[in-house]
């Protein structure tokens, strides 16, 4: 098959190409497409280099399928191109994900939906994809009513610029010099910043109503009434969740940990606390301290830990062209 990746120079598209390698998929041809400021660089995969071009009509045309991490706005630009050209879009981009027509889809929880498209495919935002697949299991014993979401996101999940900020301030507070936040609207260095995202009329941001909203869609659930806090914290890379959630049937901590233990892509830990560091450049979702919530009967919290580069961003995306090309 042959692939392109759009937004190959970013920290997700890069990361597509070392999937893609990784997995040893059988790509006939690889094109990368960027900005014009990176026309006619290189990138390395599989020992061979190559070369960065613009995206356009004629050169999209003859592809498969085309890999998308690019902004809303391009995205938006791009579709009735890749369209028009015959591929199936992967979109990473929130634009289309809450459009009726167009699966949303962790193809280890809902991949049936991904045979449903119609040239394009939504993947779903970080933090859910995680929260989601530590759930899922559990809600294939019984559908869960609500959600309480917690999430602590790493830095890196603003971007390579997030990182570098979170560096750039750690020495600043070492030499005692004045923090100056540009990424991040307060200092993220050595603090949590309980806002990501633009603030919607109910108070909450747009970062907090994707849980609701997209876990909704992957679930087929809904009716799920979600509360969610997002939090950046001065992580570098591996978001973590807290998840509350009452289930319409009872459910012992025993069997949530069996059906955790037996889901693809998730790893049930006991013998410590999971933790970023961990699932850092792993595709596993680490799911733990699952316990009974002691609020409210049939429920039962936990704690999980994913890296959000590669399950929830790249790595879904490339699985979700491998599930179509094997079904």
């Amino acid at each position: 098959m042959k692939i392109g990746i759009l937004g190959a120079t970013g920290a997700v598209g890069r990361q597509m190409l070392e999937c893609i390698e990784e997995r040893n998929i059988n790509a006939e041809e690889i094109r990368l497409f960027a900005s014009e400021k990176s026309k006619g660089k290189t990138m390395m995969y599989k020992g061979q280099e190559l070369v960065i071009d613009v995206a356009d009509a004629e050169n999209l045309k003859g592809l498969d399928y085309v890999l998308g991490a690019v902004s809303n706005a391009m995205s938006k630009y791009y579709r009735p191109l890749i369209k028009e050209a015959g591929a199936v879009y992967i979109d990473n981009s929130s634009a289309f994900r809450l459009e009726d027509d167009v699966p949303l889809v962790v193809p280890q929880i809902n991949g049936e939906d991904a045979l449903k498209h119609n040239g394009i495919i939504a993947n779903p935002n970080c933090s859910t994809i995680i929260t989601m697949m530590a759930l899922a299991p559990i809600v294939r014993i019984s559908p869960i009513k609500t959600l309480t979401a917690t999430t602590f996101q790493a830095v890196s999940g603003a971007g390579i610029n997030g990182f570098y900020e979170l560096e750039e301030q750690i020495e600043q507070v070492k030499n005692n010099e004045p923090v100056t936040p540009k990424v991040f609207p307060a200092q993220i260095a050595f603090n949590c910043i309980a806002e990501i995202g633009s603030y919607n009329d109910n108070g909450y941001t747009t970062e907090e109503m994707k849980m609701q909203n997209e876990g909704r869609k992957i679930l087929h659930l809904p009716d799920l009434k979600v509360t969610c806090t997002c939090v950046r914290v001065p992580v570098y890379r591996s978001h973590s969740i807290s998840a509350a959630f009452e289930t319409e049937q009872f459910v012992s901590i025993e069997d949530a940990e069996k059906a955790v233990a037996a889901f693809e892509g998730d790893r049930l830990v006991k013998d410590h606390v999971p933790q970023p560091i961990e699932t850092s450049n792993q595709d596993i979702v680490h799911v733990g301290r699952i316990r009974y919530d002691l609020t409210r009967d049939n429920a039962l919290t936990l704690w999980c830990c994913g890296d959000q580069i590669r399950k929830g961003a790249a790595t879904n995306a490339v699985e979700i062209m491998e599930y179509l090309e094997n079904h």
